[in-house]
């Protein structure tokens, strides 16, 4: 049975990874912040008990992140997915509205956690098959893509954690482990809205797609959901 560890897993599209990974068959560490209000996925992992383990986990807790790996230090984890993120939606989208603890904030989650949980659980991933760590970006941190401006919180947490992530996959590489970056599209989830083009099913099944195809020649690369080529 292969094994995959989610961050962010209580809705959208960390919760989309949950269903369709259970489905098929793989044990899955699902890590919310406070599993007591995750509704949506307590529900889910009382339908599959032998599938999906619930952890409290907030990735802003590097001690807490350390904990948890320490209790998992005998698991082989297939796949990591670093989902968990934030869109700080107030004061951060425009010049001078620039919320600048807001800004920090959004760096401790998108940026050094991602980082954080590879440092935590790479022994993990290194002695399991398929050796994967896998981060939701976005394509609003490409440079060569950004035409619309602002949102300088959310795009500048983005385009570290893309830089973040090709330096751990040169670093990873003599470990065999495969590192990859995903833009899950426009999504309807409470981040992207209702607007958003594509359903959470729609992305999570075309990252799903991606993630099976990466290879050691496409370590540290930035992918679409759709298999298509982010330019950075």
């Amino acid at each position: 049975m292969k094994t995959v560890l989610i961050t962010g897993a209580n809705r959208g599209i960390g919760l989309e990874f949950v269903r369709q990974y259970a489905h098929d068959g793989w044990r899955v560490h699902a890590c919310v912040r406070n599993p007591s209000t995750s509704n949506d996925l307590n529900q889910l992992s009382a339908k599959l008990p032998d599938t999906i383990e619930v952890h409290a986990l907030d990735v802003d807790d590097h001690a807490r992140i350390e904990q948890l790996s320490h209790a998992m230090s005998t698991e082989k984890i297939d796949l990591l997915i670093n989902n968990a993120g934030v869109y700080p939606v107030t004061h951060g989208a425009s010049f001078h509205q620039i919320d600048y603890d807001a800004w920090a904030y959004a760096f401790r989650i998108n940026t050094m956690a991602p980082l954080k949980m590879a440092d935590a659980f790479y022994s993990q991933v290194a002695k399991s098959e398929l050796k994967k760590i896998v981060t939701v970006t976005s394509k609003m941190g490409s440079v060569a893509d950004n035409r619309g401006g602002g949102s300088y919180v959310y795009r500048s947490s983005k385009s570290a954690v893309n830089i973040v992530m090709k330096s751990l996959a040169i670093d990873l590489e003599p470990k065999g482990i495969i590192v990859g970056l995903l833009h899950p599209g426009w999504v309807r989830t409470d981040m992207g809205g209702p607007n958003a083009l594509i359903s959470t099913e729609k992305s999570v099944s075309g990252m799903r797609q991606v993630i099976e195809e990466l290879t050691h020649t496409d370590s540290g690369k930035f992918f679409a959901f759709d298999g298509q080529i982010i330019p950075w």
